[in-house]
């Protein structure tokens, strides 16, 4: 029994040890604290801010102790800027701004973000600042006034407006700074100025806190740091063996992006025009108008989220409106050139941001400004060829129709025309089985002559019709 007892016993313990054995891992798995990291790569826009607001809920809806923002960008909308920078200072859990990789920039609203971070680091080679801001219809505020009036040595109002602009923007770079400890002369400079500087030597210049080579060792240096929230209390980074989540872009990201692009909601915006034109000119197809409508109202929606001169959108709707004229009233091609000089104005005058990837070029102007013309100035060629043509349908075709007499009921005669059955009336006794020709109409009834009797096909009847 003594060694029965035993051997249960060691059983027990070894299955006991082996349990734990195996736990072990799962338990230091479970207790690693989870680092989110979020890729921002490319300009500043709507989708930008959406992709960081979602990715920061979702860290911390996965209990992630930090996020790390990966930087590369050569600046964006400053709406967008200021959205992300607000959800930044709400956020419950630290975040850090990384630029990288190697080569990478946080230029204009990268500098304002960067500066915004709980934590800021770079990766050697790569650089930040000259973060002026350029407003639409505003000059760069480096370039000189050329509107002072010599007279009365005063500035223009584009001036003045650029001053408020120039100097709201180094305010509040100068907030962010002091509200994070940094090197608050340097980002006024890079607003004032358009300064900018390598990593090392914003490094040495307190701009940012850790230059590091990635993401495992930025975690590694900053492993033990504390930080302070925005909503009060410090927080004891710990994560040196954290485990990276990493959060891409998704289906919704994507269409935010290409939504946001000047070129694409303008084509938005004429594919819906030509849609409903379409429609309008041969209703019943249905395809072209709803396609249409869902074009425009995506366009309306992606210049509703880009900083755009409503009074271009304007332009570019009129020219569009007086090329479709041109199709349809002899103007002598009057109205296609002024729809061609006004829908390209539009365009100049639509966004004026200063980044390429925001600004609408000529040559694109000109060459879309073309196509639409041309197609336009087709489908109303099409269209009035078809109101040119013969009827085929409706109560204009059944004239010349030609039918045979089915019956006679109450003193009324009816025949079968063009596969339907209709009371007709005609100037001589019709029998079943004689061959009519439909001459008139009224309302419902057809006014017919005979044109042949049973047993003699094809025979001519002489007679007219009267109307009732």
């Amino acid at each position: 029994m003594n060694r029965a007892r035993a051997a249960w016993f060691a059983c027990i313990l070894s299955l006991g040890i082996l349990v734990a054995w195996v736990q072990a891992p799962v338990k230091a798995s479970a207790q690693a604290p989870i680092v989110t990291v979020l890729q921002v790569d490319g300009i500043i826009s709507p989708a930008t801010s959406d992709f960081i607001t979602r990715g920061l809920r979702q860290a911390v809806e996965n209990g992630s102790s930090l996020v790390v923002i990966e930087l590369d960008t050569p600046g964006g909308l400053d709406t967008s800027m200021r959205s992300i920078i607000r959800q930044i200072l709400a956020s419950p859990i630290p975040v850090a701004s990384f630029v990288s990789p190697g080569g990478a920039r946080a230029a204009s609203a990268g500098t304002f973000i960067l500066y915004a971070r709980h934590i800021a680091a770079m990766t050697p080679a790569s650089n930040l600042g000259a973060a002026s801001p350029v407003s639409i219809g505003l000059p760069n505020p480096g370039a000189p006034d050329q509107d002072q009036d010599p007279k009365t040595d005063k500035k223009s109002t584009t001036d003045t407006l650029t001053s408020k602009v120039t100097n709201d923007a180094a305010a509040y770079i100068r907030s962010l700074a002091q509200l994070r400890g940094r090197n608050a002369d340097f980002a006024e400079q890079a607003v004032l100025e358009a300064r900018s500087m390598s990593a090392q030597e914003a490094l040495k210049a307190g701009v940012v806190d850790v230059v590091a080579g990635n993401v495992a060792q930025l975690l590694d240096q900053i492993d033990g740091r504390k930080v302070t929230l925005d909503g009060g209390g410090t927080v004891s980074l710990s994560t040196a063996q954290a485990t990276i989540d990493r959060i891409e872009p998704g289906w919704r990201t994507r269409v935010l992006s290409l939504l946001a692009n000047p070129q694409i909601a303008l084509i938005l915006m004429m594919v819906g025009i030509y849609g409903l034109f379409f429609e309008l000119t041969s209703p019943g197809i249905a395809l072209p108008g709803v396609a249409g409508l869902i074009c425009l109202l995506l366009g309306l929606y992606a210049f509703h989220m880009l900083p755009v001169n409503w009074a271009g959108v304007g332009l570019i709707a009129a020219g569009a409106a007086m090329m479709i004229a041109e199709a349809f009233l002899p103007s002598f091609g009057v109205l296609g050139v002024g729809g061609i000089i006004a829908f390209v104005l539009g365009g100049l005058f639509l966004t004026d941001t200063g980044m390429p990837g925001f600004d609408l070029s000529i040559p694109f102007l000109i060459g879309l400004a073309v196509v639409s013309a041309g197609l336009i100035m087709a489908i109303g060629a099409m269209a009035a060829r078809a109101h040119k043509n013969a009827v085929v349908s409706g109560r204009e075709n059944m004239l010349g129709a030609t039918g045979v007499v089915t019956s006679r009921k109450a003193g009324m005669v009816y025949a079968d025309v063009r596969g339907e059955s209709w009371r007709v009336l005609c100037h001589e006794p019709l029998s079943p089985g004689d061959e009519v020709k439909v001459v008139a109409l009224d309302g419902l009834i057809l006014q017919v002559v005979r044109i042949a009797q049973p047993g003699f096909p094809g025979r001519p009847v002489k007679g007219e019709s009267h109307v009732l």
